[in-house]
């Protein structure tokens, strides 16, 4: 039996993972990852990294963060407590939905995360405060294969939910995408 429903996103390999949680008086369980569920929707590698971030208030924006090949990653994301909008931009070089983003709330009530594929940069939005996210990492971070795409970009539009309160200087810092950006090769 499945301990996910998995379903599609509109840009291809993107996928909104709902946890199904075994429930008794006690509270309940719930499957974080699972190779061989996520082996049939491209998650081939093993889990190298995982980590833990805590959000201290509501509106506050994080990402949009992806790894250049070789060192690109997949992520699984999921919030563990209070409640984001978790953002994936596609990025692959030649993709049809190139630059073309999808956002989801997660939350620890709803039991949801966001598998993304390499290719996107990654970001999101608290939408409460105290928030924290849990993230399976497909490769270790490398600091120089690390680069961002500004998340207040006009030519992304990405529709966050909340006034923008808090955002670090180092993603406000991350260049807006001009004519010369050809992404990422998968």
């Amino acid at each position: 039996m499945s301990r996910f429903i998995i379903s599609d996103t509109p840009l291809p390999g993107l996928k909104l993972i709902e946890r199904q949680q075994l429930v008794d008086a006690r509270g309940f369980l719930a499957r974080i990852f699972c190779a061989d569920e996520f082996a049939a929707i491209g998650w081939h590698r093993p889990i190298v990294q995982i980590n833990h971030t805590s959000t201290a208030r509501q509106g506050t924006v994080r990402g949009m963060h992806f790894q250049h090949p070789p060192h690109a990653e997949m992520k699984l994301v999921s919030c563990l407590r209070g409640e984001v909008w978790d953002v994936a931009v596609d990025i692959r070089l030649g993709s049809p939905t190139f630059l073309y983003w999808y956002g989801a709330v997660l939350s620890a009530e709803n039991c949801r995360a966001l598998l993304i594929p390499e290719g996107f940069a990654h970001g999101f939005q608290t939408l409460s405060d105290a928030v924290e996210l849990l993230y399976c990492h497909s490769a270790a971070y490398l600091a120089e294969a690390e680069e961002g795409l500004n998340p207040q970009d006009p030519e992304l539009a990405i529709d966050w939910p909340l006034p923008v309160t808090e955002i670090s200087d180092r993603d406000r810092s991350h260049p807006f995408i001009h004519n010369g950006f050809k992404g990422v090769c998968p």
